[in-house]
């Protein structure tokens, strides 16, 4: 297993890949989105924002997440917590940091009354600079990764109010161009790279001016009887928000 490439894995939201792990990466089918949800404070999985399918918006997460750099990222355990940090256009992203078992992280910032917001729960991307080098390998990674979250695991609350079907907004993306910087977040050498990315995501409603709390959780776990290699990554993280008017 290629150690750099594991802890990769362990200190991203969310993981990367492993080159020789002995596995094929099998594929099922995602979950059908919920087109008739009663979750208020969220776009439906469906929903187009600004003509982009929430799958094409994740393709831009993960493009701002790979191309920031590695200092201050917003993937790490950065503090202070800057929300501007690579961040353009009118809608923008949020990334936390993997944590330990019963461990949780808490970040503040101010909303501009002109931005919204589009959060990954819990996913990875598996790329070709990592060593990925065709779109069917980095799928069936992403897909493999993603069937490996714990269903239970997943949760996201604004203000007190839970989302009902956090399942239902998985997205998996189309394949991706990214320039990472160098050093980036995984690694020492960046460059130009392909991508395919597969995860849980919200795209959150204008929240009104004032105090907000949104709150979200996710596990992955991974058994490898193999090679004894038993793995789970969680995210626990809390954003205290000011909605400017």
């Amino acid at each position: 297993m290629k150690q750099h490439v594991l802890s990769r894995s362990l200190v991203s939201v969310l993981a990367g890949g492993c080159l020789i792990w002995a596995v094929s990466g099998p594929t099922s089918a995602l979950p059908a989105p919920v087109d008739g949800n009663s979750n208020s404070f969220v776009h439906k999985p469906t929903k187009r924002l600004n003509g982009l399918t929430q799958s094409q918006w994740s393709e831009k997460w993960w493009q701002w997440f790979c191309e920031m750099p590695a200092a201050g990222h917003p993937g790490g355990p950065v503090d202070p917590f800057d929300i501007t940090t690579g961040q353009t256009g009118d809608v923008w992203f949020l990334a936390a940091p993997l944590v330990n078992a019963g461990e949780s992280v808490t970040r503040s910032f101010t909303l501009p009354e002109d931005k919204s917001l589009f959060v990954m729960l819990i996913g990875s991307e598996w790329s070709s600079i990592e060593g990925f080098a065709t779109e069917q390998e980095q799928r069936d990674f992403a897909v493999w990764f993603g069937d490996h979250t714990l269903p239970a695991s997943l949760s996201c609350t604004l203000d007190g109010v839970a989302l009902s079907n956090p399942t239902a907004y998985r997205q998996e993306s189309a394949q991706f161009g990214f320039d990472a910087p160098s050093p980036w977040f995984f690694g020492a050498t960046g460059g130009v790279s392909t991508a395919v990315a597969d995860g849980y995501y919200v795209a959150l409603k204008d929240m009104e001016a004032g105090q907000h709390t949104l709150h979200y959780t996710g596990q992955s776990h991974f058994t490898l009887e193999e090679d004894g290699f038993d793995y789970d990554g969680y995210i626990d993280i809390t954003y205290n928000i000011t909605q400017l008017d």
